[in-house]
């Protein structure tokens, strides 16, 4: 079975609308790193670069602000909008609770053909990893996380997830070469969970991998790198 955020089966779906299309092109495009935080979008060129008219240009703007990756300022346009601490720390708790719960269902779930497919995965990002492609690495990470996530049993519990993913800042958290290595260890130890058949392991295996991608995160914005909002003395 392909990979499939190395080939990633939600972004190869036909995508409905060319406002969908420039949508999913723009965020791949400011995740990459290729637009960067605070870079000003202007419809004109974008529609030129997407061959397009302004329209469906616009309508992308309003989705990626709900997403919370631009920012629209009156009179000065749209730009990509800066990484906010707190809206990250409120998408890693949401994104904690449902992915858990999603990991504890996809491990009774999975078979043994499933763990060597996500062997497989883990494999292949790692590789890309020592290319020092970055680009390949998001997508076969998306595809590692959504294998296990799609075969949970609920489908839209894996659209939820889905819809977090779009708003948390993996530009910030995919560029760095020291959370790549210690991202590729925490894959593993989620696949030698699963494959134990024990939902608390794989659920504490995913909580820890999380936890670890949150505090990098913060720690790249300048926040307190040590903080977890699920520590006990602060809930």
């Amino acid at each position: 079975m392909p990979s499939r955020e190395g080939c990633d089966v939600r972004s190869q779906q036909p995508l409905g609308t060319k406002r969908d299309q420039i949508v999913d092109d723009l965020r791949q495009l400011i995740f990459s790193g290729e637009i960067r935080r605070g870079e000003r979008l202007r419809q004109d060129a974008l529609a030129e670069r997407f061959q397009t008219s302004i329209t469906p240009v616009r309508e992308a703007f309003r989705i990626l602000e709900s997403d919370g990756l631009v920012i629209s300022e009156p009179h000065r346009g749209v730009r990509v909008a800066a990484v906010d601490l707190a809206r990250v720390e409120t998408i890693y708790v949401l994104r904690r609770l449902a992915e858990t719960y999603a990991m504890r269902r996809a491990t009774v779930r999975v078979s043994a053909l499933d763990m060597r497919t996500a062997e497989a995965l883990v494999a292949d990002m790692e590789r890309a990893g020592s290319a020092h492609d970055s680009e390949q690495v998001r997508r076969l990470n998306r595809t590692f996380h959504f294998f296990f996530y799609d075969r949970c049993g609920m489908p839209g519990l894996a659209d939820h997830i889905a819809s977090l993913w779009t708003s948390f800042p993996w530009d910030v958290l995919l560029g760095s070469p020291e959370r790549l290595r210690a991202s590729g260890e925490e894959h593993r130890e989620i696949v030698r969970a699963v494959r134990s058949g024990d939902p608390d392991a794989a659920a504490a295996a995913i909580e820890n991998h999380l936890r670890e991608g949150f505090l990098a995160v913060t720690a790249h914005l300048g926040g307190d790198e040590t903080t977890d909002p699920f520590d006990d003395d602060l809930v």
